[in-house]
Order: C-alpha cells, then sequence, then structure tokens
C-alpha cells in the first residue's frame, strides 16, 4: 500500500485515476469493481449505494450503479465491458463501509469480456501510482482534510 496526500493506494490494483475506481482481476478472470480512498473522501459520508442486477451487461463507461453521499450523487463507471456476475451486498447494508475501508468493500464482481484490451486503458503498479499521484497534486486532492 502507497500513501500518496493522507490517500491509501494499494499498488496490485488496476485504476481509472479520472474516476477513481479500482479493479482488482481475480483468478477466474472476473474483475472486482470498487471506488478509491479518493473517491470516498471526496464523497463525504455515503449514505446510499444501488446497482445494477446481476446478469446486466455493461459496456465500459456505463454505470454499475449509482453512490448517494452527503456531498454527492453520481454514478459508479465501469472501466470494463461484461456481465455482472455478482454484488456485494456489504455496502448497500451499510454504505458507510466504504468510507472505512473502500478496497475491502468493492461493489460489484464482473465477468470482462475484452479485458487485454480494456485493461491497457487502465493504471497499475508504481506507474500507476504515479500517476494518481500527479492528479492528486494537480488538484490539490488530499485525504488527511
Amino acid at each position: 500500500m502507497t500513501v500518496v496526500n493522507n490517500c491509501n493506494l494499494p499498488d496490485d490494483l488496476h485504476y481509472l485515476i479520472e474516476k477513481h475506481i479500482w479493479v482488482q482481476r481475480e483468478g477466474d478472470g472476473a474483475a472486482l469493481i470498487g471506488i478509491t480512498d479518493v473517491a470516498q473522501k471526496l464523497a463525504g459520508k455515503i449514505i446510499v449505494i444501488t446497482t445494477k442486477k446481476v446478469g446486466r451487461a455493461i459496456a465500459a463507461g456505463q454505470s454499475v450503479g449509482t453512490i448517494e453521499s452527503s456531498k454527492w450523487v453520481g454514478p459508479i463507471p465501469s472501466p470494463l465491458t461484461g456481465e455482472i456476475v455478482a454484488v456485494n451486498p456489504g455496502p448497500q447494508e451499510d454504505p458507510a463501509s466504504l468510507n472505512r475501508d473502500p478496497y475491502s468493500n468493492w461493489i460489484v464482481r464482473l465477468q470482462p469480456t475484452n479485458w487485454d484490451e480494456e485493461s491497457a486503458q487502465l493504471e497499475t503498479g508504481s506507474e500507476g501510482v504515479e500517476a494518481y499521484r500527479r492528479l492528486l497534486q494537480a488538484e490539490g486532492i488530499d485525504c488527511g482534510n
């Protein structure tokens, strides 16, 4: 885990940085999708999470769900094309769990149909953390304030 501007950024995840979304590929090829520490900080206290249903086909860029917080209501965009194969009930039952630990509280599990091409558009590893660092500094974002 790397900490940048007081924001936790695991370097083993893939990031859609400009949307503050993380992706973790699982051994069976499916991908967990969630929001980053930066997203939960910017959102404030998260009060409602809704998701699309299991079996729903999603194109990259489409919403897999919606977050409502004390500051904001908006979509959770998917960085990948595929089918939703599972929804994590935890964040729906306890939305603030995303504020406490956004990385263990994934939102949907997606079976991607074009991982090789679409994952190439995501940032990962030390290069991903460095790209996130540049965005945080450019935007003046600090998760500690």
